[in-house]
């Protein structure tokens, strides 16, 4: 039987937890990587070095390993102390092999031959992207980074984002979008991980030629500036929007709360209508399938990580997710044959 191509579009968190529950099945994986990333050790390495953003990029090669679990950790190790604290292990080697190939594709492409990658990993742009931030009150701020340490965001709320100089979509992320099967969008930060991906010219008009069905894993919690109260219809639209068409045709929504603890500890830190909602007896043009996506294992972070305060305790399932996707490839299938006996 011949292997479904899927592409996911994201990055950070979200896209190593869904490439982790992914690769264990019998796909042909593309994961497609925003640059966008200025912040911790990754927005240290660009300043300093005059490299593309790693760290994302890193989480994915680390999610689609087939290598030892010693070197799977040695890629996402973080150094205490001396020069080199809060730094990444994995996000220097590819610092290093970006400039040892003279491109950060080329060295992701040696990267994955070290960690015997299942699927590829294919950065958005090879180009120098960055992030600018218009507010609600026209005030524009400039940085990925600023979207989870800012308080004008938090507080004022953003209009809408753009990239600050022109960027070219890497060719092979445009290819893979057009014999795509599948096209699997976040879960992920909407305005850092998300929507930078759709603002590479090329990018959505590849996702609109496309014949792919299109899936978007909305997420869990909202952040305050940002998405604050949005419902999973909010998500949907403003994708769209950045797509320019309605492209999404499946919706995967968590219906699992977490517990109140949790939930408590994540108001004191976004406010309130953290949770994103569901509204019931809409008129949509997709589908959303609900289920039990939500990962109860607690979550702990390293003191050495620069920007775990910005990470996320409330999680997808990785595996909960992937079979949840799986499930999805084959609806259409049974489908046809039951049309077919009826």
């Amino acid at each position: 039987m011949k292997k479904k191509k899927i592409v996911t579009i994201g990055g950070g968190t979200g896209s190593f937890m869904l490439l982790s529950g992914l690769k264990k099945y019998q796909v042909d994986l593309s994961a497609i990587v925003s640059m966008a990333d200025d912040g911790g050790s990754t927005g240290v390495l660009r300043d300093e070095l005059g490299v593309l953003p790693p760290g994302d990029v890193r989480q994915c090669l680390v999610a689609l390993s087939d290598s030892s679990a010693m070197l799977r950790e040695l890629m996402n190790y973080r150094f205490e102390q001396g020069g080199l604290k809060g730094h990444n292990f994995g996000n220097l080697l590819l610092s290093a092999l970006e400039k040892i190939n003279g491109n950060f594709s080329s060295g992701v492409e040696e990267a994955a031959k070290i960690l015997n990658v299942k699927g590829e990993v294919i950065p958005v742009t090879n180009d120098n992207m960055r992030l600018a931030i218009k507010l609600k009150n026209g005030k524009t701020i400039i940085g990925e980074k600023e979207l989870d340490h800012n308080k004008e965001i938090q507080n004022i709320g953003i209009e809408k984002i753009s990239l600050l100089t022109k960027v070219s979509a890497y060719p092979l992320a445009l290819e893979k979008i057009k014999k795509a099967d599948f096209i699997i969008i976040g879960p992920g930060d909407l305005y850092g991980s998300i929507l930078p991906n759709l603002l590479v010219p090329g990018i959505s008009e590849a996702i609109k030629k496309s014949k792919a069905k299109v899936i978007y894993n909305c997420n869990l919690t909202n952040k305050r500036g940002q998405a604050s109260s949005f419902k999973v219809d909010d998500y949907v639209e403003a994708i769209n929007k950045y797509i320019g068409q309605d492209r999404i045709n499946i919706v995967t929504f968590n219906n699992r709360k977490p517990v109140k603890k949790l939930i408590e500890k994540y108001e004191k830190i976004e406010g309130r209508g953290t949770m994103v909602s569901f509204q019931e007896n809409k008129v949509r043009k997709y589908k959303i399938i609900q289920a039990d996506l939500l990962n109860r294992v607690k979550i702990d972070f390293k003191a050495t990580d620069m920007i775990s305060n910005t990470r996320s305790f409330i999680r997808h399932d990785s595996e909960k997710l992937a079979k949840l996707i799986m499930m999805i490839f084959e609806l259409g299938e049974y489908e046809n044959i039951i049309k077919k006996i009826i």
